[in-house]
C-alpha cells in the first residue's frame, strides 16, 4: 500500500486513511467539475469521515487484489492530490481482466499527467500483475478522456448503451479496451 511509482513529472501514491484529508480536499476543489461525469454524490461523501471509510473500504479491495488504485501528485507539490487512477474489479482465471477509471483536477487538465500516470498504471497491471484486457468505458460527450485511451493504444469494441447512470442521467459508453498481446503468444 505505500508503494510509491512514479513518472516525468508525477508520484503515484497507495494511500490509506490518515490521507482522507487530501482526498476530500481534491473532491471538494473538484466537485462541479466532476458532477458532469460521475454518479450523484450526496453530503456525506464530502466529509472527512466518510473518506476515510471509503479508503479504509478501498484498502480491502487492495489487499485482496481486486483493486489498483493509486492517487496522483505533482513532484513539485506531494502533499495535494491532483487525481487518481483505478484499476477495478480485477478478475483472474482465464478472464485476467479489469476496468480502468480514472479522474484529474479541472486545473491540471491538457498537461499530459493523465497519460504519464495511465502509462505507468497500464506497466503495472500488466507487467506485475500479469493481466491480460484492460476495459475503460467512457461517454461519447467526454473527449478528452477519449483521446487519453487512444493515445495509449486503446481500441474501440462498440457502445454499450444506456450503461451507466450518471449525473441521474442512464448515459450510452463507449467501451475501449486494451490488451496486452504479450500474453496472446
Amino acid at each position: 500500500m505505500n508503494k510509491i511509482y512514479e513518472t516525468e513529472n508525477l508520484f503515484l501514491k497507495g494511500l490509506d486513511k490518515s490521507s482522507a484529508r487530501q482526498v476530500l480536499d481534491y473532491y471538494m476543489r473538484n466537485k462541479a467539475f466532476l458532477e458532469e461525469l460521475e454518479i450523484i454524490r450526496n453530503e456525506e461523501f464530502y466529509t472527512l469521515n466518510f473518506q476515510e471509510k471509503l479508503l479504509e473500504e478501498e484498502a480491502r479491495y487492495i489487499e485482496n487484489k481486486n483493486l489498483v488504485k493509486l492517487w496522483l501528485f505533482k513532484k513539485d507539490d506531494d502533499e495535494k492530490v491532483i487525481g487518481s487512477i483505478a484499476f477495478n474489479n480485477i478478475v483472474r482465471g482465464a478472464f485476467l481482466s479489469c476496468h480502468l477509471g480514472y479522474k484529474l483536477d479541472a486545473n491540471e487538465i491538457n498537461k499530459g499527467y493523465m497519460t504519464q500516470a495511465l502509462n505507468k498504471g497500464i506497466d503495472i497491471v500488466f507487467n506485475e500483475l500479469g493481466l491480460h484486457r484492460i476495459e475503460a468505458n467512457i461517454m461519447p460527450k467526454n473527449k478528452r478522456s477519449l483521446r487519453v485511451v487512444e493515445k495509449l493504444g486503446f481500441y474501440n469494441e462498440g457502445i454499450a448503451y444506456k450503461y451507466l447512470k450518471i449525473n441521474n442521467r442512464w448515459e450510452d459508453h463507449i467501451h475501449m479496451v486494451l490488451r496486452n498481446e504479450r500474453l496472446e503468444t
